[in-house]
């Protein structure tokens, strides 16, 4: 079911871009904005993983050092049917993991040092389990196909404005409802490709709530999990980077319940209690 909402959330994305681009920007402008946010992308992509890891200083665990972790992310993987990822640990207080890399050939598995400090193992599991759930589905890619179209669709929305403060509207914008139009569309569109943007990111957060539920066979373990790193996230104040922040299993930037339209994370209530109905048996539907 998560896996067919991302699905409309991608369609409702391109549709989104191909009326507005064509609304504001033209064939020719859009196809300009869409190729330059490719572009820039597809280097994020590429090299993201890296970026994050050092903007974190994150170090490389090697096995004798937390063998208890790669004993779990092992029998993980096999049961994943993916490759074993790197493992690194963050220097950070505050309770969190994250995973990144382009595909499952190329992915690391990040932890902090506070989340080994507060979980046991089943619970330590659930979230490992969550991270190589956004690995095998392929999540990195399709956060980095929605930030395309987002991109483009803001790129686009620059130019309008330029063109409705500046008089460069052309016949057709004019016809179509002059300057004030086309800078009301240049305002609403890239809003309107945010919020699909997040609804995609929440989205992958379920999917990997129920992917790791699946691969544990546990899912109160990382509902646990959620409840305590919730908690001590509410506590501590993380040096996070806010582009960053979409990557952690919990989202470690604070914020009141009446912004969760613009947040990148589910609320955990949500998480938690669809994680306690999937433990109730087959016949819950998601």
């Amino acid at each position: 079911m998560n896996g067919l909402k991302t699905f409309l959330l991608m369609l409702g994305m391109m549709a989104l871009f191909l009326l507005i681009g064509n609304a504001i920007g033209g064939q020719q402008g859009m196809v300009t904005a869409f190729i330059f946010a490719a572009v820039m992308n597809f280097f994020m992509y590429w090299f993201s993983d890296k970026i994050v890891l050092a903007m974190y200083r994150a170090k490389q665990i090697p096995e004798n050092e937390a063998p208890e972790i790669y004993r779990v992310v092992r029998r993980l993987t096999v049961k994943a049917d993916i490759p074993m990822p790197k493992i690194f640990l963050l220097a950070m207080e505050t309770p969190n993991a994250f995973a990144t890399g382009r595909n499952p050939q190329h992915a690391s598995v990040a932890v902090t040092k506070g989340i080994l400090d507060i979980l046991d193992e089943n619970e330590l599991e659930g979230v490992l389990a969550h991270e190589l759930s956004h690995i095998k589905h392929r999540d990195i890619l399709i956060a980095t196909i929605a930030a395309t179209m987002a991109g483009a669709i803001s790129m686009l929305a620059r130019m309008a404005q330029w063109a409705a403060i500046f008089g460069g509207a052309s016949r057709d914008d004019r016809n179509r409802g002059g300057g004030l139009g086309l800078l009301v569309t240049a305002i609403v569109a890239p809003i309107a490709a945010l919020l699909i943007q997040l609804a995609i990111s929440r989205s992958r957060e379920y999917g990997a709530d129920e992917g790791a539920a699946e691969l544990t066979g546990m899912p109160l373990s990382l509902a646990s999990a959620l409840k305590k790193l919730e908690s001590y996230s509410k506590r501590s104040t993380a040096n996070v980077e806010p582009s960053t922040a979409h990557l952690f299993i919990v989202n470690p930037l604070k914020g009141d319940a009446i912004f969760k339209l613009f947040s990148t994370h589910p609320p955990i209530v949500e998480r938690v209690k669809r994680l306690e109905k999937m433990a109730e048996g087959p016949q819950i539907i998601y």
